[in-house]
């Protein structure tokens, strides 16, 4: 509906005699933001992430984020967002997207949660050449199996999640000997399962995978890979689910007995962790997609962030609300240098990918380095922790926080290579 309307507006306006149209002179910078508002994602990824670009939104039009982003606006200019709804299947989402270019004329997008919509959109933006962020999904084959002038992801990838995941279970779990995997089937319950298996051979190569299930995204029922992981009898269950699958799975496994056999390892746990409270089993290892949430550093910026969140929506932010937060701190950052090379004057597309290119800056959740995918992928420090009820409120413990070299490739090399090679140059930075 908030497309359409602005769809009509700006057609009206168009129709006006030119003695009325404004000055030529642009005061704002449209800027379109894809998230999940309907359906079993918007809950837990897709209102947080609207969430957190609201607050930012909000915060940088009046010039009031922690330095060095306490400047007003984008380049001088307040931002005039346009939130559309990620729902409905990638065909739908890149409809979606051409008509915030080509309709609503947006000078830039941060957008998607789906991995399987990034991988629809992603394309679509380097061909209308638009300035655009990717805030959520995590499929590395973005920037592996492309190359983007345009188009941008800062927060990280499966590889680093999984490879911290592997990490994270031996060092808490030890070498145990198997581990059974729950993960969507399509890209990133793909990529995330290979990178965590991968991972396993190098760092405990005689633990053995006793299941590798893959449900249909948003399956909702879970029974039968349950009754499969319950007769492996695997100490721990890796799974990389989100949204409602993720909440429904945890529910039905706890029902289920399974969360009493089996130690479960969720890479997205974090996002749930808050909306289960005491559902969510004691425990239970949780990822988080990098530092975010309750293991976020304790930075100006972060707790700044923290605070706003929670006066702003009376609840703790989550790492799809920080994701969202990131990405538009590295809005903010490419606009205001590609200003400032300008003149001044608003920057083109082409002005605004060369400034984020490569960069290295300070976000609500730490340093992020745009150190792969030819400048274009975002490193960070990740951390993994164990759910626990604290005085009756969710709260992680025995966090440990891997530096981001530890647990992603090299930039001359891509994810698989890098773990079938057993992550040369890891260990250094671990």
């Amino acid at each position: 509906m908030l497309l359409r309307t602005t769809t009509l507006a700006a057609a009206a306006l168009a129709a006006l005699p030119l003695a009325v149209m404004p000055a030529a002179a642009q005061d704002s910078v449209k800027v379109g933001f894809i998230s999940f508002l309907t359906g079993p994602a918007a809950g837990p990824f897709g209102i947080p992430g609207k969430n957190g670009a609201e607050l930012m939104v909000k915060a940088i039009n009046e010039g009031s984020v922690p330095a060095p982003y306490n400047t007003v606006g984008l380049g001088g200019r307040q931002i005039e967002p346009t939130y559309v709804d990620e729902a409905g299947g990638s065909a739908a989402v890149v409809t979606e997207y051409r008509n915030l270019v080509q309709r609503t004329d947006v000078d830039s997008v941060v957008g998607f949660i789906s991995s399987g919509n990034c991988l629809a959109g992603a394309p679509v933006a380097e061909e209308l050449k638009t300035f655009t962020i990717l805030y959520d999904c995590g499929t590395p084959r973005i920037f592996e199996d492309n190359d983007f002038r345009y188009v941008f992801r800062v927060s990280g990838h499966a590889t680093q999640d999984n490879v911290a995941a592997a990490r994270y279970m031996i060092d808490t779990l030890g070498e145990i000997p198997s581990v059974a995997g729950v993960n969507q089937n399509y890209a990133w319950g793909q990529d995330s399962w290979r990178d965590f298996t991968l991972a396993l051979q190098t760092l405990a190569p005689d633990m053995e995978v006793s299941r590798e299930l893959f449900p249909k995204l948003f399956a909702g029922e879970y029974g039968a890979e349950i009754s499969s992981v319950l007769s492996s009898r695997s100490p721990a269950v890796h799974t990389s689910l989100w949204g409602g699958d993720l909440e429904s799975f945890t529910l039905q496994s706890v029902a289920r007995g399974l969360t009493r056999s089996s130690t479960m390892l969720q890479v997205a746990g974090e996002s749930a962790m808050f909306r289960l409270a005491s559902q969510m089993p004691e425990g239970t290892m949780i990822g988080s997609r990098g530092t975010h949430g309750l293991m976020a550093p304790d930075t100006v910026l972060a707790n700044w962030f923290r605070d706003s969140y929670v006066e702003m929506f009376g609840e703790m932010p989550t790492y799809p609300s920080y994701h969202m937060a990131q990405s538009i701190i590295a809005l903010k950052y490419a606009w205001d240098k590609a200003t400032e090379a300008n003149g001044g004057e608003i920057p083109n597309d082409e002005q605004l990918a060369d400034a984020l290119r490569g960069a290295t800056f300070e976000a609500t959740s730490g340093t992020i380095e745009m150190a792969l995918g030819n400048g274009h992928q975002g490193i960070a420090d990740i951390a993994y922790g164990t759910f626990a009820l604290v005085d009756g409120e969710p709260a992680v413990e025995n966090v440990i926080v891997y530096p981001a070299r530890c647990v992603n490739p090299p930039a001359d090399m891509k994810s698989v290579e890098w773990l079938e090679a057993g992550m040369p140059g890891a260990e250094e930075h671990c």
